[in-house]
Protein backbone atom coordinates (compact mmCIF):
# COMPACT_ATOMS: atom_id res chain seq x y z
CA UNK A 1 0.00 0.00 0.00
CA UNK A 2 1.50 3.34 -1.08
CA UNK A 3 1.15 6.69 0.62
CA UNK A 4 -1.94 7.58 -1.42
CA UNK A 5 -3.55 4.26 -0.58
CA UNK A 6 -2.74 4.73 3.11
CA UNK A 7 -4.28 8.21 3.10
CA UNK A 8 -7.45 6.84 1.50
CA UNK A 9 -7.53 3.98 4.02
CA UNK A 10 -7.33 6.38 6.97
CA UNK A 11 -9.99 8.60 5.38
CA UNK A 12 -12.24 5.56 4.93
CA UNK A 13 -11.59 4.59 8.54
CA UNK A 14 -12.56 8.07 9.70
CA UNK A 15 -15.73 8.06 7.60
CA UNK A 16 -16.56 4.57 8.87
CA UNK A 17 -16.42 5.62 12.52
CA UNK A 18 -18.46 8.71 11.68
CA UNK A 19 -21.10 6.52 10.01
CA UNK A 20 -21.31 4.31 13.09
CA UNK A 21 -21.81 7.36 15.33
CA UNK A 22 -24.48 8.70 12.99
CA UNK A 23 -26.25 5.33 12.90
CA UNK A 24 -26.17 5.14 16.71
CA UNK A 25 -27.35 8.78 16.93
CA UNK A 26 -24.17 9.79 18.75
CA UNK A 27 -22.54 12.01 16.12
CA UNK A 28 -24.61 15.17 16.66
CA UNK A 29 -24.19 15.56 20.40
CA UNK A 30 -26.73 17.74 22.23
CA UNK A 31 -23.70 19.25 23.98
CA UNK A 32 -22.29 20.43 20.65
CA UNK A 33 -22.72 24.08 19.64
CA UNK A 34 -22.29 25.74 16.21
CA UNK A 35 -18.90 26.91 17.50
CA UNK A 36 -17.95 23.27 18.13
CA UNK A 37 -18.99 22.30 14.62
CA UNK A 38 -16.68 24.95 13.18
CA UNK A 39 -13.81 23.97 15.50
CA UNK A 40 -14.16 20.28 14.65
CA UNK A 41 -14.43 20.92 10.90
CA UNK A 42 -11.49 23.33 10.70
CA UNK A 43 -9.21 21.00 12.67
CA UNK A 44 -10.29 17.86 10.81
CA UNK A 45 -9.61 19.46 7.43
CA UNK A 46 -6.50 21.46 8.28
CA UNK A 47 -4.41 19.03 10.33
CA UNK A 48 -4.43 15.88 8.15
CA UNK A 49 -4.66 17.70 4.81
CA UNK A 50 -2.21 20.56 5.40
CA UNK A 51 -0.13 20.46 8.57
CA UNK A 52 0.87 16.79 8.65
CA UNK A 53 1.71 16.58 4.90
CA UNK A 54 3.76 19.78 5.20
CA UNK A 55 5.75 18.37 8.11
CA UNK A 56 6.38 15.09 6.29
CA UNK A 57 7.52 17.10 3.25
CA UNK A 58 9.92 19.27 5.26
CA UNK A 59 11.27 16.56 7.58
CA UNK A 60 13.67 15.01 5.01
CA UNK A 61 15.51 18.33 4.81
CA UNK A 62 15.95 18.22 8.58
CA UNK A 63 17.11 14.61 8.34
CA UNK A 64 19.73 15.54 5.73
CA UNK A 65 20.87 18.49 7.83
CA UNK A 66 21.40 16.16 10.77
CA UNK A 67 22.94 13.36 8.70
CA UNK A 68 23.95 14.29 5.13
CA UNK A 69 23.37 11.66 2.41
CA UNK A 70 21.40 9.50 4.82
CA UNK A 71 18.35 8.65 2.73
CA UNK A 72 17.32 4.99 3.29
CA UNK A 73 20.12 4.59 5.84
CA UNK A 74 17.87 2.39 8.02
CA UNK A 75 16.22 0.47 5.18
CA UNK A 76 18.10 -2.70 6.08
CA UNK A 77 16.55 -3.01 9.54
CA UNK A 78 14.01 -5.72 10.29
CA UNK A 79 10.32 -4.84 10.29
CA UNK A 80 10.14 -5.27 14.06
CA UNK A 81 13.10 -2.94 14.59
CA UNK A 82 11.38 -0.35 12.42
CA UNK A 83 8.14 -0.71 14.37
CA UNK A 84 10.12 -0.27 17.58
CA UNK A 85 11.71 2.92 16.28
CA UNK A 86 8.29 4.30 15.33
CA UNK A 87 6.76 3.39 18.68
CA UNK A 88 9.52 5.26 20.50
CA UNK A 89 10.16 8.06 17.99
CA UNK A 90 6.50 8.79 17.33
CA UNK A 91 4.17 7.33 19.96
CA UNK A 92 6.35 7.69 23.05
CA UNK A 93 7.35 11.24 22.16
CA UNK A 94 3.66 12.03 21.60
CA UNK A 95 2.91 10.69 25.07
CA UNK A 96 5.54 13.09 26.45
CA UNK A 97 4.27 15.94 24.28
CA UNK A 98 0.70 15.30 25.41
CA UNK A 99 1.77 15.12 29.05
CA UNK A 100 3.72 18.37 28.68
CA UNK A 101 0.68 20.03 27.10
CA UNK A 102 -1.16 19.68 30.41
CA UNK A 103 1.30 21.99 32.17
CA UNK A 104 0.80 25.72 32.74
CA UNK A 105 2.73 26.95 29.72
CA UNK A 106 1.61 24.37 27.17
CA UNK A 107 -2.08 23.95 27.99
CA UNK A 108 -3.19 26.89 25.77
CA UNK A 109 -2.04 24.81 22.78
CA UNK A 110 -4.15 21.85 23.89
CA UNK A 111 -7.17 23.53 25.39
CA UNK A 112 -9.26 23.23 22.19
CA UNK A 113 -9.13 19.45 22.44
CA UNK A 114 -10.69 19.51 25.89
CA UNK A 115 -13.14 22.38 25.48
CA UNK A 116 -15.50 20.02 23.66
CA UNK A 117 -18.22 18.87 26.05
CA UNK A 118 -18.61 15.53 24.29
CA UNK A 119 -16.58 12.54 23.08
CA UNK A 120 -16.62 11.78 19.38
CA UNK A 121 -14.33 10.95 16.49
CA UNK A 122 -15.07 14.56 15.53
CA UNK A 123 -12.48 15.79 18.06
CA UNK A 124 -9.57 13.49 17.10
CA UNK A 125 -7.70 16.36 15.38
CA UNK A 126 -9.24 19.20 17.40
CA UNK A 127 -6.29 21.13 18.83
CA UNK A 128 -4.55 24.42 18.38
CA UNK A 129 -2.81 24.16 15.01
CA UNK A 130 0.54 25.10 16.59
CA UNK A 131 0.20 22.01 18.79
CA UNK A 132 0.51 19.80 15.71
CA UNK A 133 3.01 21.98 13.87
CA UNK A 134 5.44 21.59 16.78
CA UNK A 135 4.70 17.95 17.61
CA UNK A 136 8.09 16.14 17.82
CA UNK A 137 6.66 12.75 16.84
CA UNK A 138 5.49 14.00 13.44
CA UNK A 139 8.89 15.46 12.62
CA UNK A 140 10.67 12.32 13.80
CA UNK A 141 8.29 10.17 11.76
CA UNK A 142 9.07 12.24 8.68
CA UNK A 143 12.78 11.74 9.23
CA UNK A 144 12.36 8.01 9.79
CA UNK A 145 10.39 7.79 6.54
CA UNK A 146 13.30 9.49 4.78
CA UNK A 147 15.69 7.03 6.38
CA UNK A 148 13.85 4.04 4.92
CA UNK A 149 10.80 3.30 7.07
CA UNK A 150 8.16 4.48 4.58
CA UNK A 151 6.51 1.10 3.92
CA UNK A 152 6.35 0.14 7.60
CA UNK A 153 5.12 3.60 8.55
CA UNK A 154 2.05 3.15 6.33
CA UNK A 155 0.87 0.14 8.31
CA UNK A 156 1.91 1.63 11.63
CA UNK A 157 0.00 4.86 10.97
CA UNK A 158 -3.15 2.95 10.00
CA UNK A 159 -3.08 0.89 13.20
CA UNK A 160 -2.37 3.95 15.32
CA UNK A 161 -5.20 5.97 13.80
CA UNK A 162 -7.59 3.05 14.25
CA UNK A 163 -6.84 2.97 17.98
CA UNK A 164 -6.95 6.76 18.39
CA UNK A 165 -10.23 7.24 16.52
CA UNK A 166 -11.80 4.31 18.36
CA UNK A 167 -10.64 5.72 21.72
CA UNK A 168 -12.33 9.07 21.01
CA UNK A 169 -15.50 7.55 19.59
CA UNK A 170 -18.79 8.17 21.33
CA UNK A 171 -19.57 4.50 20.69
CA UNK A 172 -17.73 2.54 23.43
CA UNK A 173 -16.64 -0.64 21.65
CA UNK A 174 -14.92 -1.85 24.82
CA UNK A 175 -17.96 -1.75 27.14
CA UNK A 176 -19.57 -5.08 26.12
CA UNK A 177 -16.17 -6.78 26.19
CA UNK A 178 -15.71 -5.86 29.84
CA UNK A 179 -19.06 -7.42 30.71
CA UNK A 180 -18.52 -10.67 28.83
CA UNK A 181 -16.91 -13.28 31.09
CA UNK A 182 -14.90 -14.74 28.19
CA UNK A 183 -13.45 -11.47 26.93
CA UNK A 184 -13.07 -9.67 30.26
CA UNK A 185 -9.72 -11.36 31.09
CA UNK A 186 -8.37 -10.46 27.64
CA UNK A 187 -9.51 -6.86 28.09
CA UNK A 188 -7.46 -6.69 31.29
CA UNK A 189 -4.42 -6.95 29.01
CA UNK A 190 -5.80 -4.84 26.15
CA UNK A 191 -6.72 -1.86 28.33
CA UNK A 192 -3.17 -1.76 29.69
CA UNK A 193 -1.55 -1.92 26.27
CA UNK A 194 -3.60 0.39 24.01
CA UNK A 195 -5.91 3.33 24.55
CA UNK A 196 -9.58 2.41 24.87
CA UNK A 197 -12.78 4.49 25.02
CA UNK A 198 -12.91 3.97 28.80
CA UNK A 199 -9.35 5.06 29.61
CA UNK A 200 -9.29 7.93 27.13
CA UNK A 201 -12.74 9.28 27.95
CA UNK A 202 -11.54 9.47 31.58
CA UNK A 203 -8.86 11.88 30.37
CA UNK A 204 -11.58 14.10 28.87
CA UNK A 205 -13.86 14.07 31.92
CA UNK A 206 -15.11 17.31 33.41
CA UNK A 207 -14.32 16.78 37.10
CA UNK A 208 -12.11 14.37 39.00
CA UNK A 209 -14.67 14.40 41.79
CA UNK A 210 -16.72 11.86 39.79
CA UNK A 211 -14.18 9.14 40.60
CA UNK A 212 -13.62 8.35 36.91
CA UNK A 213 -12.11 11.48 35.38
CA UNK A 214 -8.31 11.57 35.24
CA UNK A 215 -7.19 14.58 33.23
CA UNK A 216 -3.79 14.53 34.96
CA UNK A 217 -3.06 11.18 33.33
CA UNK A 218 -4.13 8.67 30.66
CA UNK A 219 -2.03 10.56 28.12
CA UNK A 220 -1.34 7.58 25.82
CA UNK A 221 -2.32 7.78 22.16
CA UNK A 222 -1.67 4.41 20.51
CA UNK A 223 -0.04 2.72 23.50
CA UNK A 224 -1.56 3.15 26.95
CA UNK A 225 1.31 1.16 28.40
CA UNK A 226 3.34 4.39 28.59
CA UNK A 227 0.88 5.53 31.28
CA UNK A 228 1.22 2.21 33.08
CA UNK A 229 5.02 2.41 33.03
CA UNK A 230 5.26 6.05 34.12
CA UNK A 231 2.52 6.00 36.74
CA UNK A 232 -0.05 8.19 34.99
CA UNK A 233 -2.65 5.47 34.38
CA UNK A 234 -6.11 5.22 35.88
CA UNK A 235 -8.35 2.31 34.86
CA UNK A 236 -11.96 2.15 36.01
CA UNK A 237 -13.71 0.63 32.96
CA UNK A 238 -16.25 3.44 33.30
CA UNK A 239 -16.86 6.66 31.37
CA UNK A 240 -17.42 10.09 32.92
CA UNK A 241 -20.94 11.45 32.64
CA UNK A 242 -19.71 14.92 31.66
CA UNK A 243 -16.82 16.13 29.53
CA UNK A 244 -15.00 19.42 29.08
CA UNK A 245 -13.04 21.89 31.21
CA UNK A 246 -14.19 23.13 34.60
CA UNK A 247 -14.70 26.90 34.92
CA UNK A 248 -13.90 27.36 31.24
CA UNK A 249 -13.29 31.00 30.36
CA UNK A 250 -14.59 31.66 26.82
CA UNK A 251 -12.17 33.01 24.23
CA UNK A 252 -12.60 33.74 20.51
CA UNK A 253 -12.40 30.59 18.40
CA UNK A 254 -9.49 31.98 16.38
CA UNK A 255 -7.42 32.29 19.55
CA UNK A 256 -8.26 28.77 20.63
CA UNK A 257 -7.40 27.17 17.28
CA UNK A 258 -4.63 29.36 15.86
CA UNK A 259 -3.29 31.87 18.40
CA UNK A 260 -2.57 30.20 21.76
CA UNK A 261 -5.42 31.09 24.08
CA UNK A 262 -4.98 31.57 27.84
CA UNK A 263 -5.92 28.50 29.82
CA UNK A 264 -8.80 28.57 32.25
CA UNK A 265 -6.51 27.17 34.94
CA UNK A 266 -2.75 27.00 35.53
CA UNK A 267 -2.69 23.45 34.17
CA UNK A 268 -5.08 20.65 33.43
Amino acid sequence: MGKEGAALAVAALYVGFAAVEVARKRFFSPQSSPRDVIADAVSTLTVPLLIIPTILWLAPAVAEWLAPNSQDALAGLSVWAMVGLLLVGDDFTQYLWHRLSHTKWMYPLHRAHHSARYMSMRIVYRNNLVYYAMMPGLWISGMLIHWGLADVYVGYAFVKMTVIIAAHSSVPWDAPLYRNRWTAPLMWVVERVISTPATHSAHHGLSESDGVTHYHGNFGNLLFIWDVIFGTAKITRRRPRSFGIEKLRPVPLLRELVVPAPASRTSR
